[in-house]
């Protein structure tokens, strides 16, 4: 099977909600991801104390992919730190995970799935994810 851009599918990849990963692992593929030095954050305990849960992309023992989902306790929840590994782009990876989230937070009781993104980000979000643009606002602190 290949996907849109002619890249073979990653058929081994593993997705899991409150997936097992560490700090390390996820420091890692953030730096990687979002083009910064690693940091020596503890993500476990921030995704414990906060979120509504995660998901991971596994392939094999690698983490090849990983999202956030934060949520106010009710009915919103928020996409973040969306990341695919340099070597498993292109494959599927990044849609999957949101799809996983968006599945899960629906399970939860959540109604609303938000996502803020940069421009390039665009077509992912709205049609690779089928989200829908909305008015929003933002104030930078």
């Amino acid at each position: 099977m290949h996907g849109r851009f002619g890249y073979a599918r990653l058929m081994d990849v593993r997705y899991e909600w409150r997936g097992d990963v560490s700090n390390e692992a996820l420091n890692a593929l953030h730096a990687e991801g979002f083009d910064h030095d690693e940091h020596d954050d503890d993500w476990r305990t921030q995704l414990e104390k906060h979120s509504l849960g995660w998901v991971c992309a596994h392939a094999g023992t690698e983490l090849a992919g990983f999202v956030n989902v934060a949520w106010d306790g009710a009915f919103h929840a928020f996409i973040l730190d969306t990341v695919v590994a340099t070597g498993h782009r292109r494959r599927g990876i990044g849609k999957q995970l949101v799809a996983v989230a968006a599945r899960e937070a629906r399970r939860a009781g959540c109604e609303w799935l938000h996502v803020d993104f940069d421009p390039e980000y665009r077509t992912f979000y709205f049609e690779a994810c089928g989200f829908e643009p909305t008015d929003a606002g933002l104030i930078a602190l």
